[in-house]
């Protein structure tokens, strides 16, 4: 389920990608370690190769600095054809989505495609609160969750400055179930 995969010029297009499925909650003081799981491997090469197979290709990538954030993109960049840089930024790990929203915007200047690499809930909050429109099924099926290794692209019509509630259309949507 997507559309044509080149934002219009003027706009940009954002690529919010779940970590992939990590191993289970132990010590919340150590949180931020935790590594992907046997099916989290799995799933995040899947994740770059959807992206590569329907052309998606970021300018940069902005990643939490968390264990299983940095695995899932080291695992999916391999599938890109001109993998992008990596930008790993403290401020995106667990943040909520107005954290997410001022880094975006911080580092999405002059670019037309940035990728997320985040967490729930503020990834899932993130992308509700943007898409104000696209496909219903999509809208429908955004509103009932985000899966682990999961996509979602929003345009931006008006770039980086409309990342703002309701602003963003909903392009596509992606689950290693789907």
């Amino acid at each position: 389920m997507s559309s044509d995969p080149e934002p219009s010029p003027a706009g940009s297009r954002l690529l919010l990608i779940r970590h992939a499925k990590a191993v289970p909650k132990g010590d919340p003081a150590e949180d931020f370690e935790r590594a992907l799981g046997e099916r989290g491997r799995a799933d995040a090469p899947r994740t770059g190769r959807w992206l590569a197979e329907h052309g998606y290709t970021p300018d940069l990538a902005l990643c939490s600095p968390s264990r299983r954030t940095r695995q899932t993109w080291q695992l999916l960049v391999p599938a890109l054809s001109d993998p992008p840089d990596a930008v790993y930024d403290e401020r995106l790990y667990n943040a909520a989505p107005h954290a997410l929203a001022t880094v975006l915007t911080e580092r999405g200047a002059g670019l037309g495609c940035l990728a997320l690499v985040g967490h729930n809930p503020g990834i899932h909050e993130l992308a509700t609160a943007l898409c104000g429109s696209g496909p219903e099924e999509l809208l429908e099926q955004l509103r009932d969750g985000f899966p682990t290794s999961g996509v979602v692209v929003v345009d931006l019509a008006g770039g980086w400055e409309e990342l703002t509630p309701g602003k963003g259309r909903l392009t596509a949507m992606w689950g290693p179930d789907h």
